[in-house]
């Protein structure tokens, strides 16, 4: 069967309409008044269609737009084609005030007044009560959803809460090397909701671990573990036979059975490298069911402990809800290369490369993360379902998001597994230059002086794409290369005036086609309310698609985006943004005071405008101050640190600052361990602070 599409568009010069049914493109034709027509063929009866159209120029998309249309065609009808006429799809006007917390009931808008919000970010494990079990879970999230409601607070940001179960010790605790993108964390399990029994050994255990100040992680998971066990073979059967558990499983089959085999074969070989799993290591759902069969109860473990992870998360999140309040996911970029992810979907990873960054003020030799990069094209031919199912799964517990390193949708610095550092990667996608190219300017790669060197693999000028043969990326940094430095006057002026084309021009507009053909079709299935982190070194194109989606922006002040200023001034920040003091990877605000006295005392100076020296801590007058400044400014949300939030009580912070990290980037292997110093209870029996807060908030109109 056929399908003719029409849609009105007035297109301006060079402008022309496609079609995309995923990685597949239709140009249309121009009728007359506007009226751009397209024919899909090979269709059959009872098919449903899912398309979107395109304005293309150049060679490139221009505009996406924002959501699908969707035709099933007539089953077991004669006719041969159907037309049907179709409308664009705008992006909605205030689109994040039409999201999932406003469609859901959850937020409500004051007529005449500017919808704002104020909120905590926190790592679960960060959470402490008196019925925990040395770590924060789940159940905990009830008293968090307590505490914000009695402050005034509407949003709570959460780290990212998925399993990253592979070694079995602490260094699994690092929550963005997740080995499933839709497990949630064993830890966060309340064992007694779980069928654990309160018993002397379990008080035990948990006042042992409750006392400490910083999460064992490996103590922590292996005796929840060691009791789940126990809880499941005494109830086991008993869950399994419910309606509910039996729909949970239908549902989630598509990757709770594939990560219940994970796990056990992880287990039984000692590693999650599976490519030492034998028989097991290239991934066969074959294979993968009759493992299953013969290890039926420890894979049927696997799938009562995410059952009662989802039944403990649901019910915080409808608890939230019931309060005025939600909770923000956080969207890790990267997926682990043991994840069951890449074992079960490789063709959608390049596991032959590895994602990082490029040289920057931080890193003189760029960043490996050892994570893959993932195949965009591959991703594309079923319209990027790996994406939208990971949204979709998100959409059951959150109903914001933060997206990690959102210049991921728009490039990844990709480097060779082989390379000793990040100077050999490349950008992916790129547009590297021919050989012809080159050529004309005045390099013959064919000689190749400049691609290769004897004596240091990195002393070269261009890197040869290894995905197109006889395409060349300039190295990053090349400049301070021996070859470099032997370049006549004239070659070397032709190469730096490529390497700047490169860098900061060439892929402009490419990198925007990218990002738009992506986004659009993940984040209009969902509803959810998206935040972007848009930190660093990010080119125009970013800004210019995360506000035609209406994507918040991420403002900190110690991290200006205008280059003329220091410190940025949070009551000029976009009303499409989120604004903090701090995040997870930086020192809250009161360690930030003591990091460098330089920058301390400018800002005491320039922005805060007093005279004299800065004092030497961050007093909590300050940290009131500084907080009071954020609640105040044009932002959509303010959302602090709880650590940040904490510091405006001097009975609630901790000694010293620098314990209220909760990650150094700058160490690969860091272990995340903070806990809050005092219990969720403490916490809310604080009537004076929580009414300091309070008062701070709804006179700030959030």
């Amino acid at each position: 069967m056929k399908l003719i599409t029409e849609i009105e568009y007035f297109t301006r010069w060079g402008e022309e309409i496609l079609l995309r049914i995923n990685d597949r493109l239709i140009h249309s034709e121009y009728r007359s008044d506007g009226i751009w027509t397209s024919e899909v063929d090979g269709l059959k009866p009872g098919q449903t269609v899912e398309y979107r159209y395109e304005v293309h120029s150049g060679g490139l998309c221009r505009r996406s737009e924002w959501a699908s249309h969707t035709v099933t065609m007539p089953a077991g009808r004669s006719s041969k084609a159907i037309t049907v006429r179709d409308g664009w799809h705008d992006v909605p006007a205030g689109l994040p005030l039409r999201s999932a917390p406003f469609a859901k009931g959850v937020f409500s808008m004051v007529p005449g007044r500017q919808w704002k919000a104020a909120g905590v970010a926190v790592p679960v494990f960060s959470l402490r009560s008196e019925s925990g079990f040395g770590i924060g879970e789940f159940k905990d999230l009830d008293l968090l959803v307590d505490w914000a409601a009695a402050t005034g607070q509407k949003i709570i940001q959460l780290l990212p809460i998925y399993d990253t179960t592979m070694t079995w010790t602490w260094e699994d605790s690092y929550p963005y090397n997740a080995n499933s993108i839709f497990a949630l964390h064993p830890q966060f399990i309340h064992l007694p909701d779980a069928g654990v029994e309160e018993d002397g050994e379990y008080l035990r255990l948990r006042s042992e671990l409750n006392a400490l100040d910083k999460v064992d992680y490996e103590k922590v998971n292996i005796e929840k573990h060691r009791l789940l066990r126990k809880a499941f073979a005494k109830t086991g059967k008993n869950v399994a036979r419910r309606k509910s558990y039996k729909d949970f499983v239908e549902k989630n089959a598509f990757w709770l059975i594939p990560y219940s085999v994970y796990c056990s074969l992880r287990d039984e070989f000692g590693t999650a490298e599976f490519g030492k799993w034998g028989d097991y290591s290239v991934y066969s759902p074959e294979k993968a069911s009759e493992y299953r069969n013969s290890h039926k109860s420890e894979t049927d473990y696997w799938c009562f402990v995410q059952y009662h992870l989802h039944l403990q998360l649901c019910a915080a999140r409808d608890y939230a809800h019931s309060k005025g309040v939600i909770f923000k996911g956080d969207l890790p970029i990267g997926v682990s290369r043991t994840s069951v992810d890449a074992w079960t979907d490789s063709k959608l990873f390049r596991m032959d490369s590895q994602a990082g960054a490029p040289p920057d003020g931080f890193s003189a030799e760029g960043q490996k993360w050892g994570l893959p990069t993932y195949n965009w094209d591959e991703m594309a031919k079923d319209g990027y379902l790996w994406w939208r199912q990971r949204l979709g799964k998100m959409s059951e517990y959150f109903d914001a998001l933060r997206i990690d390193h959102i210049l991921g949708f728009f490039r990844i610095w990709e480097i060779p597994l082989s390379a000793k550092t990040g100077l050999m990667g490349h950008f992916n996608p790129a547009l590297p230059y021919s050989s012809d190219e080159l050529r004309n300017m005045g390099f013959d790669m064919s000689c190749g002086r400049y691609s290769s060197s004897d004596e240091n693999e990195e002393d070269v000028l261009f890197i040869e794409d290894p995905h197109r043969k006889g395409f060349w990326h300039p190295r990053i940094a090349a400049q301070y290369t021996r070859s470099y430095s032997m370049l006549d006057d004239w070659h070397r002026n032709v190469y730096n005036r490529l390497y700047d084309d490169f860098f900061y021009h060439r892929h402009n507009a490419f990198w925007k086609e990218s990002a738009m053909r992506r986004l659009s079709s993940l984040l209009s299935s969902t509803g959810i309310l998206v935040c972007g982190e848009d930190l660093g070194m990010i080119p125009a194109c970013v800004s210019e698609v995360m506000d035609e989606y209406q994507i918040l922006s991420l403002e900190i002040q110690r991290m200006s985006k205008n280059p003329q200023v220091r410190f940025a001034d949070p009551h000029t920040y976009p009303y499409y943004s989120v604004c903090m003091v701090s995040t997870h990877d930086m020192n809250p605000l009161r360690a930030w005071w003591e990091e460098d006295r330089s920058v301390t005392q400018a800002f005491w100076n320039e922005y805060m405008h007093r005279g004299g020296q800065a004092p030497e801590v961050c007093e909590p007058w300050i940290c009131r101050e500084i907080i009071g400044t954020h609640l105040h400014s044009s932002s959509m949300l303010t959302i602090l640190l709880l650590q940040d939030w904490m510091s405006i009580d001097p009975e609630l912070r901790l000694q010293s600052p620098e314990d209220e990290r909760i990650n150094v980037p700058a160490i690969p292997r860091y272990y995340w361990r903070y806990r809050m110093p005092v219990t969720l209870e403490t916490l809310l029996a604080k009537a004076d602070f929580n009414a300091l807060m309070k008062d701070m908030i709804s006179g700030s109109g959030r």
